[in-house]
């Protein structure tokens, strides 16, 4: 037969119910602090990773504005020959509009589609 709990006296091994959530409670906290800890961690190296392929990508930015550049004066210097100057600085802005409003357009229609 069940003796009475009150009868019962704690035996040195057991913790009573509210200690064992209390450490568990204490131990999910401690997890949930590791868990962002880490999440923090794996953050920042990708962030420096990201950092250093934007500085990449801002010299080719730099690179590429200054190909581009040329690729215009040469496009203005054959037209000039063919035209007055005038004319020639027009058609080359004209041919860089459209090539830049088209993939304008592109990346838009691109943007949309994605959401």
């Amino acid at each position: 037969m069940l003796k009475p709990a009150s009868d019962l006296p704690p035996s040195g091994g057991e913790r009573s119910f509210g200690e064992l959530a209390s450490q568990l409670v204490d131990d999910a906290k401690a997890y949930a602090r590791a868990e962002v800890d880490l999440a923090k961690a794996i953050a920042a190296d990708k962030g420096k990773s990201a950092a250093v392929a934007a500085v990449f990508f801002g010299a080719a930015l730099l690179v590429a504005m200054g190909a581009v550049c040329g690729l215009s004066i040469a496009i203005f210097v054959a037209f000039a020959y063919l035209m007055s100057p005038l004319l020639a600085g027009l058609l080359t802005f004209f041919i860089f509009a459209a090539v830049a409003g088209g993939l304008g357009w592109f990346g838009w229609q691109k943007l949309r589609d994605a959401l």
